[in-house]
C-alpha cells in the first residue's frame, strides 16, 4: 500500500515542485547557483526543504517531482536526499511554468496515467501547514473525480498588482468540509486601481500558482490550447526511459514557448469573457506569502500588524549585538557583524563576502534590476 493510498487518497498523488526560477530579487544573497529556493531565508530548512516538508503528511518524499535546472540540480538533490534522483530534471533552457509543469504531465502519461498532479512553486512560505495540508488534500480529491482543474486562492487583502487576481464564480458546495467556488476568470497582475476595486469587492483571490489536475486533465489541456509545446513534449516522453532521452530533451526542450501556464491555459475565455473549462478555487486560508523581495521577507518575519511593522527593525539571526539609536521598519542581513542604526528608517541593508546593497523596502522589488545592470557589465561573478 503507498503513503498515498494509506493516507486516504486512494489514487496517486504527485507533487511537483517548480524550482528553476533565479529570484534576482533576493540578491546579493541569491544567485545563479545558489537561488532564493536553495537558501535559508527564515529558518533552519531552505525554501525547498520547507516545501517538501508541508507536502509529507499527504505523501512520500519518492512521490515529489522537481524541475530545476543544471546551477541548482546537484544542490537540490543534496538538500532533498529522500527525492528520487530520476524524479530532479533539469531544464536544458528556462521556459517558464507552461513547459515545465507539461513536461511532469507529459511524462507521467507515459509511466503513472492515473496520477494526479499538485504544482508548487519552490519559495512560498506557509504557516499554518496542518491547514495547508487540507487543502491541498482535498483540492487532490476533487482534481481526480473528473476533467477539473484546480486552484488555491489566497484570500485577497491589499491591492498587489505583482499577483494575478481570481474572480469567484458560483458555489459549488464542499470537499472535506473545505468551501468550492468556481472560478469566473482570471486577470494577470492588474494595475493599482483595478486591483483596489477587485480587494474591495470582496469576490477575488490571489492566484497562488497553486494548481492540481489529473495527468489527463493536463495534457489535454496543454494539446487543446498549446499545441506547439505539445508536440514536443510527446517526443520528450516517447524518449523517456531510453537512452536517447537525454537527446532528445535537450533538442526538443527549448523550442516550447517561453509562457508561463496562467497565460497558457487559464487565460483562454468564451466569448463572454469567462473561462470555458471547468475550473475550481480552493480558499489557500492557510497564513501564505511568496517571499517576493526584501520587504516582503521583513514583513514576514517581523509577524506583526501594520502599524507596528512600520517601527519594528528586523535583524538576521547571525549579527553580533547591534545598536538601534532612533531608527525603524529597517531589515538588515550582515553575518556576524555588529551593525549600528542611527536616525534611519525603512532601509534594506544585505551584505556578502563580495556585494553590499542598500535600499529602501519600498523600493527592494527593483533590486532585480541590479542584476540586470550587473549582467550588462559582464560582471557575471556576481550574478
Amino acid at each position: 500500500m503507498t503513503q498515498n493510498q494509506a493516507e486516504g487518497l486512494g489514487f496517486r498523488f504527485a507533487p511537483v515542485i517548480l524550482a528553476g526560477g533565479s529570484g534576482t530579487r533576493f540578491w546579493p544573497r541569491s544567485r545563479r547557483s545558489r537561488a532564493k529556493q536553495v537558501l535559508a531565508l527564515d529558518g533552519e530548512r531552505t525554501m525547498i526543504q520547507q516545501t517538501v516538508d508541508r507536502l509529507l503528511p499527504i505523501v512520500s518524499a519518492s512521490d515529489v517531482w522537481v524541475i530545476t535546472n543544471d546551477l541548482l540540480k546537484e544542490e537540490i538533490a543534496g538538500q532533498l536526499p529522500d527525492v528520487a534522483k530520476e524524479h530532479i530534471l533539469s531544464e536544458p533552457a528556462a521556459r517558464n511554468t507552461a513547459p515545465a509543469c507539461a513536461l511532469a504531465a507529459f511524462l507521467l502519461e507515459k509511466t503513472e496515467p492515473q496520477t494526479v498532479i499538485g504544482i508548487f512553486p519552490s519559495d512560498h512560505i506557509v504557516k499554518d501547514g496542518k491547514r495547508f495540508a487540507e487543502v491541498v488534500k482535498a483540492g487532490a480529491m476533487l482534481a481526480s473525480s473528473g476533467d477539473k482543474i484546480v486552484v488555491l486562492g489566497i484570500p485577497a487583502t491589499k491591492a498587489e498588482t505583482g499577483y494575478g487576481y481570481i474572480e469567484y464564480g458560483d458555489d459549488s458546495g464542499e470537499i472535506d468540509g473545505i468551501k468550492v467556488r468556481r472560478v469566473k476568470r482570471f486577470t494577470e497582475k492588474p494595475h493599482k486601481s483595478l486591483a483596489e476595486a477587485f480587494v474591495a469587492s470582496g469576490n477575488y483571490a490571489w492566484n497562488s500558482g497553486m494548481f492540481l489536475w489529473s495527468v489527463q486533465t493536463l495534457t489535454n489541456a496543454i494539446r487543446e490550447h498549446s499545441p506547439a509545446i505539445a508536440r514536443q513534449m510527446e517526443k520528450i516522453a516517447a524518449a523517456y526511459g531510453t537512452p536517447e532521452f537525454e537527446r532528445v530533451f535537450a533538442e526538443s526542450y527549448p523550442l516550447c514557448e517561453n509562457i508561463s501556464i496562467d497565460y497558457a491555459l487559464l487565460e483562454p475565455r468564451s466569448a463572454k469573457g469567462e473561462h470555458a473549462s471547468e475550473i475550481y478555487c480552493l480558499p489557500g486560508d492557510f497564513c501564505w506569502n511568496d517571499l517576493g523581495c526584501w520587504s516582503a521577507l521583513h514583513e514576514h518575519v517581523a509577524d506583526c500588524g501594520p502599524e507596528d511593522l512600520a517601527k519594528k527593525n528586523i535583524f538576521d539571526k547571525t549579527l553580533q549585538p547591534c545598536v538601534d539609536i532612533d531608527s525603524q521598519g529597517n531589515y538588515v542581513y550582515a553575518p556576524g557583524k555588529t551593525v549600528a542604526l542611527v536616525g534611519v528608517s525603512d532601509l534594506v541593508v544585505v551584505e556578502t563576502e563580495d556585494a553590499l546593497l542598500i535600499t529602501t523596502r519600498e523600493r527592494s522589488q527593483d533590486v532585480g534590476k541590479v542584476v540586470a545592470e550587473l549582467k550588462l557589465a559582464g560582471r557575471d561573478d556576481l550574478v
